[in-house]
């Protein structure tokens, strides 16, 4: 099991293969690789929640489990 940081997507990051969004992290932004993902979830759109590890996205989450998520931090 891995600890999953809820982010927010802001934009997707021009060049990198269309790998990489920016994401609001509680406030401060950082760029996330979206490797993780099936092909089919690496469609996010601003304003999407995702949950990151390490600096990649590995789920896709909506507003109910990102919230949830920040609780424990």
């Amino acid at each position: 099991m891995c600890l999953g940081i809820p982010g927010r997507v802001v934009e997707r990051v021009e060049g990198y293969g269309d790998q990489l969004v920016l994401v609001d992290i509680v406030g401060g932004q950082s760029r996330v690789n979206l490797g993780m993902l099936d092909e089919d979830d690496q469609d996010l759109q601003p304003g999407e929640w995702v949950l990151i590890h390490m600096g990649f996205v590995v789920e896709r989450v909506d507003a109910a489990a990102a919230e949830k998520a920040m609780v424990g931090l």
